[in-house]
């Protein structure tokens, strides 16, 4: 289960890619593969949540790291690299931000 609690302090990817909604299925199938094989084993991996637009022409990560040193560090791995290559490929363009959490609100 995904936490998202502002006292954790982990840094925050949300990427977001434009995709043809045609290769839409195919972006989303090269992040799933290269989280589940590449980035779930890196130091200071916490989570990653991959979302769909409703019309196809975008993917989003929303990823946490235990700190930014950890995300530095598993970006320099060459099985890491070649992963982000590829998804560059299929994606027309992508926009990675990084973000703190400040705030969690839940419904009671």
């Amino acid at each position: 289960m995904v936490t998202l609690d502002p006292a954790a302090d982990y840094y925050t990817l949300i990427n977001t890619f434009a995709v043809e909604p045609d290769q839409a299925e195919q972006l989303l199938d090269e992040l799933t593969r290269a989280t589940r094989e590449q980035f779930h084993n890196q130091p200071g991996f916490i989570s990653a949540s991959l979302h769909l637009d409703v019309d196809r022409n975008h993917v989003a990560n929303y990823a946490q790291w235990r700190s930014r040193a950890d995300y530095e560090a598993a970006t320099q791995n060459a099985d890491v690299k070649a992963h982000m290559a590829r998804a560059a490929q299929v994606a027309k363009s992508f926009d990675p931000i990084f973000y703190e959490l400040r705030e969690s609100i839940e419904a009671d």
